[in-house]
C-alpha cells in the first residue's frame, strides 16, 4: 500500500546517526559530511517498486553531484525478517548492481527512521550547510505505471538552489512509496 511522507518541518535540524555502510562496512555519522554545502538523506530499500522505478536515477544523481559539495546517504530501515530483500547482504547486491557512489546504510534499530519521521520508501531529506532541512518530499512526479519520465526535477531543483545559494522552492510535494516496514512493536506512535 502506498503512503506519503510525513514532511518533517522545514528548518528542522538533521538528527544525528551512526550507521554502517552495507558495501564497505564503514560507519557513517552526521559529522562524516562536515564541510559539505548540502546533505541529502534518502530512505530507500530494495523490494519497493517505487524505489526500483527510480534506482537508476538515484545512481545517476550520485554521479552528477559527486565532487560538487553534496553529501549523499541512502538508508534502509525495513525489517529484514519480514522483507528479506532488504537485509544488508541484499542491499549490498543492489548498491553494487545499480552502481551507487554513495553509502547505503542499514538502520537495524530503526531509530534513525524514527528520528527523521521517515514514512515511506523513497523519502528524501535535503539539509543545507548548517544542517537545517530545506527540502523534503518527492524526487519528481514519476511513479510506476504513470508513464511520466524520471527526471528528478523537484529534488534536483532543491539541490541546485542550495549549491547556488538561493532559496529552495517552498511548494514541496510529499514523496509516495511503500511504507517503512517496522519491526513488531517498533512503529512510531
Amino acid at each position: 500500500m502506498a503512503v506519503q511522507s510525513l514532511m518533517l518541518p522545514l528548518g528542522s535540524t538533521a538528527p544525528p546517526f551512526e550507521l554502517p555502510d552495507v558495501v564497505s562496512g564503514q560507519s557513517y555519522r552526521l559529522e562524516s559530511f562536515t564541510g559539505k554545502a548540502a546533505l541529502l538523506v534518502m530512505f530507500i530499500c530494495r523490494h519497493c517498486p517505487y524505489v526500483q522505478h527510480i534506482e537508476q536515477h538515484l545512481a545517476q544523481l550520485g554521479r552528477d553531484y559527486e565532487g560538487r559539495g553534496v553529501g549523499i546517504l541512502g538508508i534502509s530501515s525495513n525489517d529484514p525478517a519480514v522483507y528479506p530483500d532488504d537485509a544488508p547482504d541484499r542491499l549490498k547486491d543492489m548498491a553494487q548492481h545499480v552502481g551507487f557512489r554513495f553509502p547505503l546504510c542499514f538502520d537495524a534499530t530503526q531509530e534513525v527512521a524514527k528520528a527523521y519521521r521517515a514514512a515511506c520508501t523513497p523519502d528524501f531529506y535535503l539539509f543545507d550547510g548548517q544542517r537545517r532541512l530545506v527540502y523534503r518530499g518527492r524526487l519528481d512526479d514519476s511513479r510506476p505505471g504513470n508513464n511520466r519520465p524520471v527526471t528528478g526535477r523537484d529534488l534536483r531543483g532543491a539541490i541546485d538552489a542550495v549549491l547556488g545559494g538561493t532559496t529552495v522552492q517552498g511548494d514541496q510535494k510529499p514523496s509516495i512509496g511503500c511504507s517503512i516496514k517496522w519491526k513488531p512493536g517498533n512503529a512510531p506512535a
